[in-house]
């Protein structure tokens, strides 16, 4: 590891870690997240992030198949449409092809979750991309 940053700026750590505990008390489902939080990691290539969150969605009783096809989830059929609309969103969101996040997928995701469910959802998916972004940085990798 390049700077053990939970050690260096430990209220820094701290804060950057808090937003687990508001999204925690969200009406968004515990298996939701770890599969957003899945997929933000591996579109990343963060390798701590995708380390843990593998291990958090397996702790929750998600079933390791459809753990495995989150990579593939698009042509999967254990997701369900509010799945893949949050998982499209998460993709958009982190890619920010041309800039945006499109309508087409920004409209799917509002059939499925209402404007404070969308709205956590959005911190959610940034909150991972800031924190991968950080793990990456400083060479954060999984132990073994």
């Amino acid at each position: 590891m390049r700077i053990d940053y939970a050690a260096i700026a430990p209220e820094g750590y701290r804060a950057s870690l808090s937003m687990y505990g508001y999204l925690g008390k969200t009406n968004l489902a515990p298996v939701l997240l770890h599969i957003v939080y899945l997929r933000v990691s591996q579109i990343n290539g963060c390798p701590y992030c995708v380390d843990l969150h593998w291990k958090d969605a397996i702790g929750e009783g998600m079933e390791p198949r459809k753990l495995n096809g989150i990579s593939n989830w698009k042509h999967m059929p254990f997701f369900t449409d509010a799945e893949k609309a949050a998982l499209a969103l998460a993709e958009e969101m982190t890619l920010l092809p041309g800039q945006e996040v499109s309508s087409s997928v920004f409209e799917a995701a509002r059939q499925h979750f209402d404007d404070k469910d969308l709205t956590d959802l959005g911190f959610a998916i940034a909150h991972m991309n800031m924190l991968n972004r950080v793990a990456i940085t400083f060479h954060k990798v999984p132990e073994l």
